[in-house]
């Protein structure tokens, strides 16, 4: 039996290139606080960056080999997946996912190299929490817990450790920015998992939204949108009250949020997750945008 021949076009699509603005908005945020409170070291921000767009890319190829070959992307709604779809090996995808965990990892390593050596084991938990999200034996995704460490590891720790990298301190606009990044972060796997719901319960994935039903999954979206529009006001209450700029993120969150309270439901919820994410990064560049200039 011949491997299939996979081309640049579908390495692209199965890094879901989609999801990435959840990859560069903690970033963002993070740097935009270290400048208001202290100031921006550039070269360790974009280190960070590369940290973070490289554990995305790694948790999109990790979940698309462990689904696929758990068989729960047979009958997928969503864009492609790899394995799901034949177009790429298992080992293929799985040595992709690796290799983009080392990328985040030698990254990681020169910033713990000139901020902290304990950041080594902070970002071993985030490799590790990234694979067993659907990898392993018991993924955490599969009871429930995907949303929790989405909250965690792509809102509040890469917010408050691109901050930390860069002060090398504590900073409480950063937790209340890691909040807001979190929210939004966390909507789109809540969209994603609701638009999955009829498929995951085939398959015994028992995900958040499957645990919830259709209707509280829905709103569940609609208040995590509602906090990470609370963060935004307690970051300007720390920093300044230009960050209530951010606020305008709103306006991109309109049509995703309408649509899910809407019943939106299957391919219908795919344009929710772009939106969700464009929101997100919204929220990231206008809360920014003044702290980088008031810095």
């Amino acid at each position: 039996m011949t491997s299939p021949v996979t081309s640049p076009a579908d390495w692209l699509a199965g890094a879901r290139p989609r999801t990435l603005p959840a990859a560069v908005a903690p970033v963002l945020a993070g740097t935009a606080v270290a400048a208001y409170v202290d100031q921006a070291v550039w070269w360790k921000a974009l280190l960070a960056l590369v940290v973070s767009l490289a554990l995305q890319v790694a948790v999109n190829y990790a979940n698309d080999y462990s689904d696929g070959i758990r068989g729960t992307d047979a009958d997928r709604v969503g864009p492609m997946r790899l394995v799901g779809s034949g177009a790429a090996t298992p080992g293929a995808v799985k040595t992709a996912a690796f290799a983009a965990f080392g990328v985040a990892a030698v990254a990681g390593l020169v910033l713990a190299a000139t901020t902290a050596w304990w950041l080594v084991a902070v970002g071993a938990v985030c490799v590790v929490a990234a694979w067993f999200y659907t990898g392993g034996d018991k993924p955490y995704g599969y009871l429930g817990l995907g949303e929790v460490m989405v909250f965690v590891f792509f809102g509040l720790v890469a917010v408050i450790g691109t901050t930390y990298v860069q002060t090398q301190a504590w900073e409480w606009p950063a937790l209340y920015a890691g909040v807001g990044i979190g929210a939004l972060a966390c909507a789109i796997l809540v969209a994603n998992n609701l638009r999955d719901i009829p498929t995951d319960t085939v398959a015994g994935k028992r995900t958040l939204a499957v645990r919830l039903g259709d209707e509280r999954t829905r709103y569940l979206y609609a208040f995590l949108v509602l906090v990470a529009a609370a963060a935004v006001v307690a970051v300007a209450a720390a920093t300044t009250w230009w960050a209530l700029l951010g606020l305008v993120f709103l306006g991109r969150a309109v049509a995703p949020t309408r649509a899910v309270l809407g019943g939106a439901a299957g391919p219908a919820l795919i344009p929710v997750l772009a939106g969700t994410g464009a929101a997100e990064l919204a929220w990231a560049v206008l809360v920014a945008a003044p702290l980088l200039v008031l810095g």
